[in-house]
């Protein structure tokens, strides 16, 4: 690829089951930072994949392997749309992420579904995906990924926060790259407006006007969790356990549930970042104006939000990227962020069979 600009396609699945993000981004060969998202789109599961996605991590290890070429196929159907709809007339690669189904670092374990074999015949693309495995398998966290990408593109900023399925911050100590999930967002907020009818609670208004329940925000604010030192991450399976049970337990309506929970996001998110810091501040929960209210209100901070592209595509753009640094043969996890045993340069490259 001798040329000074790369064109990528990035995709995003997150566990808060929106949709899929899609995002053609370029970047520039000597200056990564001077990237640009070119489109973007999320595309909505359908209900049936919804609720296959929702159901996953019970099926058998032979039925996962025939959901992730099904899943892939699917991927691919959307790639080929998306790229017939803007006209793109080239691109040097796909990066996707895949749908996280099961993460427990500790058990050495990690899967994403969207077979890369798959997606690279269905569009005739070359495909880097499968990021997680190397550095589970190097004894990191799998996760954050996306922190590369904060220190590389985003470097003027104090702390990056997402808030997705889950909230993760990033941030640069004393040289070096910290990064974390703090708690879980849409993955719980989204699970409790569905239950009044609602994909999600728009501005987190349904949480404003609800009753806050004190003994359930300090229970949950007292779980292990909290406590412990990065690097650490969280999937599904932990929200499932742990916080579902606890939620369900209290017996406290959705709405005082949505209420709680937003106030639990902001305390937790609050006690990860130092006064008056600058925060970028991307993904859905961002639109949810109640959820960083309450946050200014635990502590004062410069939250930045940037432009709609970024709110909502960062993490395309970012496994975009991821896949770029793979490509170059260059490091795109860190071992200060998810605990591995080194630096290292991680994703498997597929490509299409003629």
């Amino acid at each position: 690829m001798n040329k000074n600009t790369f064109s990528i396609l990035g995709l995003m699945s997150g566990t808060s089951l929106d949709g899929i993000d899609l995002a053609h981004v370029t970047f520039q060969r000597d200056a990564y930072q001077n990237f640009q998202i070119l489109h973007a789109e999320t595309i909505p599961y359908p209900k049936k994949w919804r609720t296959i996605l929702q159901n996953a991590l019970y099926e058998s290890h032979e039925k996962l392997q025939e959901l992730s070429i099904e899943y892939a196929n699917y991927l691919g159907e959307e790639i080929n749309r998306f790229i017939k709809k803007y006209d793109i007339e080239a691109i040097d690669f796909v990066a996707s992420h895949g749908h996280t189904i099961l993460h427990q670092p500790e058990k050495g374990i990690t899967l994403q579904i969207g077979d890369g074999q798959t997606i690279a015949n269905k569009t005739q693309q070359k495909v880097v995906c499968d990021f997680r495995t190397q550095d589970v398998a190097l004894g990191g966290q799998g996760a954050p990924l996306v922190p590369i990408g904060d220190e590389l593109l985003f470097a003027q900023y104090d702390y990056c926060m997402n808030l997705g399925g889950f909230a993760n911050v990033s941030s640069n100590e004393n040289g070096r790259r910290i990064a974390f999930d703090i708690c879980p967002v849409n993955v719980v907020l989204n699970f409790y407006a569905n239950k009044l009818g609602f994909d999600f609670d728009a501005n987190g208004d349904i949480a404003k006007s609800a009753t806050f329940d004190k003994a359930l925000f300090h229970q949950l604010n007292t779980l292990d969790y909290y406590s412990k030192n990065p690097p650490k991450s969280l999937g599904i399976e932990w929200v499932q356990k742990t916080i579902f049970p606890i939620l369900e337990a209290s017996k406290a309506t959705p709405q005082t549930i949505l209420r709680t929970f937003s106030d639990h996001i902001a305390y937790q998110i609050a006690n990860t970042i130092s006064e008056g810091k600058k925060v970028l501040c991307t993904g859905g929960g961002t639109y949810n104006t109640y959820l960083l209210e309450k946050l200014i209100f635990f502590k004062n901070c410069d939250l930045i939000i940037p432009d709609k592209n970024l709110i909502e595509f960062k993490e395309a753009l970012i496994f975009a990227f991821l896949g770029l640094l793979r490509i170059e043969n260059q490091i795109n996890c860190l071992s200060s962020v998810t605990g591995a045993q080194k630096n290292h340069s991680s994703g498997v490259l597929f490509y299409p069979n003629p």
